[in-house]
């Protein structure tokens, strides 16, 4: 498991490219990987949510500066940073724009919780934030869009809400489930070892899976549009380094503690990327640079994510080794 870890990034790149070559290879797999991506996600949020005390999200509400930070992160500095970028970057391209800045408004509500648990963070702190998420983006993501690209652009809410509710409620639901009928069994001191033991490969595994699904759903796209990606890299790459240090200098600010400056990073950096292309595939059918956009951007931030993860579980157990030698001494 701490081999597996170490290699996290590498894994995920080449489940990406796995998903490439296979959607090459293969371009009839594309819509049934295309359904896939959605079950590897649920799967995943099993275990993710396996792992979850409800009552320590019931607590996590009552973190008022935690909650305000990632919130002011999310809805107030990342769209008016994803217009600039977005200015600059991609000046005269609507499409481009228009795909980015749905990529960049919308918070993640799945991976997100996953890259956290795997760093070490807060789990629960962090899942409190996914009904504000749910909420906020929903109402906020026609306003941007209005806001930032003019009255020409018009989607359904109804699509973004369907999907998420899907790929959150599930899960949780059948997770809880198991626990409350495990809690009643003599296994239940066993099945949370077990748990604590495994979780992590075990998410790392759906998660690889999800990202060769999407990939080899879109990979024909990505393969004949290479210049979209050199276009949409050096934006995005730009949001997350500042994106990384803006939440890790605001958790230190308000004086988080690291484990739960974790998930600041991870709300603050993770975007709703399969929603988004969901919405733009509905709304959008004849403008597919849009849907490409969203397709490339998991492509960067998957691994950029990885490598955070990576980064900030090293630096979890440094920590966690001078905190045990001092006691010890």
């Amino acid at each position: 498991m701490i081999l597996m870890a170490k290699l996290q990034p590498l894994i995920i790149i080449g489940s990406a490219l796995m998903g490439i070559l296979i959607g090459k290879l293969n371009p009839n797999a594309a819509p049934f990987a295309g359904s896939l991506i959605e079950v590897f996600l649920m799967l995943l949020l099993f275990f993710v949510f396996l792992g979850v005390d409800i009552r320590g999200i019931r607590k996590s509400f009552t973190n008022i500066r935690f909650s305000l930070a990632a919130l002011t992160i999310n809805f107030i500095w990342t769209p008016v940073f994803a217009f600039i970028l977005g200015r600059l970057f991609m000046a005269g391209r609507i499409d481009m724009q228009t795909g980015f800045i749905m990529l960049m408004v919308t918070p993640c509500t799945d991976w997100y919780l996953i890259f956290t648990g795997i760093a070490g963070g807060n789990v629960s702190l962090g899942s409190s934030l996914l009904p504000l998420n749910l909420i906020l983006q929903i109402t906020l993501l026609p306003v941007y869009l209005l806001l930032f690209m003019g009255d020409a652009i018009s989607f359904s809410a109804g699509t973004m809400l369907t999907s998420i509710l899907l790929v959150l409620v599930i899960p949780l639901v059948s997770a809880n489930i198991v626990k409350l009928v495990v809690g009643r069994l003599p296994i239940q001191e066993k099945f949370e070892k077990a748990i604590s033991a495994w979780s992590d490969g075990i998410q790392l595994i759906f998660l690889c899976l999800a990202v060769a699904a999407m990939f080899t759903s879109q990979g024909k796209l990505i393969l004949e549009n290479p210049g979209l990606f050199a276009g949409i890299f050096p934006p995005l790459i730009i949001f997350f380094v500042v994106i990384f240090i803006l939440a890790l200098f605001t958790g230190r600010l308000l004086k988080l503690s690291f484990q739960d400056i974790i998930p600041l990073i991870f709300t603050s950096s993770a975007r709703n990327s399969p929603v988004s292309l969901a919405i733009a595939a509905i709304s959008f059918p004849d403008r597919p640079v849009i849907s490409l956009v969203l397709v490339i951007g998991p492509l960067i931030e998957l691994p950029v994510l990885a490598v955070d993860a990576w980064i900030l579980k090293s630096r979890f157990n440094r920590r966690e080794m001078v905190t045990n030698k001092s006691e010890n001494n």
